[in-house]
Parts: structure tokens; sequence; C-alpha cells
């Protein structure tokens, strides 16, 4: 048990799990990031905005990813070269458009929301309320932004 009375060998199972996540925030992110800077078109202010929202948003969830994987004992991946490698959700590069920047914003969330449940499950099980209260707020966080997301497309 470690001090925070969670068993060591189950604790690395969440910290690799965490460190996927973070790792696929960080894609996430950087891909928000530069739609904020690229969008184009008539959508340009609606979207300009709710682009900057969304990726301060994912910002704070990054470091609190990686506050939970310290608190757990164990290190946070930091390095692009690792996230890249690991990460599900890709780099998109040239993206100016509403239809392409929202439909990728609706894939990554579809990615991060899988990988929230799957954490969400496996802190149940092993009794890890910290990272089990973060999955469940970011899960119905994420849900009103694919069903938000998903309406501005029509």
């Amino acid at each position: 048990m470690n001090r925070i009375g969670l068993v060591n060998e189950e604790v690395k199972e969440l910290s690799v799990q965490l460190n996927d996540l973070l790792a696929n925030y960080q894609i996430f992110y950087m891909n928000v990031r530069g739609f904020h800077w690229n969008i184009k078109g008539d959508k340009f202010f609606e979207l300009h905005v709710k682009f900057e929202e969304l990726y301060n948003d994912i910002l704070l969830k990054v470091d609190e990813i990686a506050e939970r994987v310290l608190t757990l004992g164990e290190s946070p991946v930091h390095s692009y070269t690792s996230y890249i490698s690991s990460s599900e959700i890709q780099e998109v590069v040239g993206a100016t458009d509403a239809n392409t920047t929202v439909g990728t914003i609706l894939d990554g969330l579809e990615v991060l929301i899988k990988k929230q449940r799957v954490l969400l499950d496996l802190s149940d099980r092993y009794g890890d309320e910290g990272t089990n209260a973060l999955m469940s707020d970011y899960i119905r966080e994420q849900e009103k932004l694919v069903w938000m997301y998903t309406a501005f497309m029509g």
C-alpha cells in the first residue's frame, strides 16, 4: 500500500492509463490551439472564441492529470516525442474550415471519453476515488460538448 491507501501494483496500472490519457490530451490541446489560430471563414468569430475556451479547459485538465499521476506516486510523461508516439489522437495540420476543425474536435472528444470511461471503471475497481471523481467530471463536461459541437455541425 502507498501513503494514500492504494495498492502499489494497481497504482502503476492506473498511472499507465493516466499517462496515455495525458498524451492524448496534449495532442488534442495542440490541435485545438492550432484551430484557434488558423480558423477562417464565416464562422471565424464564433469558433475563434469557442476554441480558446476549449484549449484553456484542456490545459487545466492536462495539469490535473499530471498532478494525479504524481499524487499516485508515479511520474507523468512529459515529452512530445512520447505523446506523439503513444497518442491515439493524431496531429492535425492545416485545418482552417469550420467543418474540419469541429469534426476533428468531435473525433478527439470521442477518444478522450472512451479512455476516461476505462479509467473510471479501473479507478472504481481499485478504490481510487480521486481519479474516479476526475474522470466522472470530465466525462460529464465532454458529453455536453459533444452534444453542442454536434448541434453546430447540423
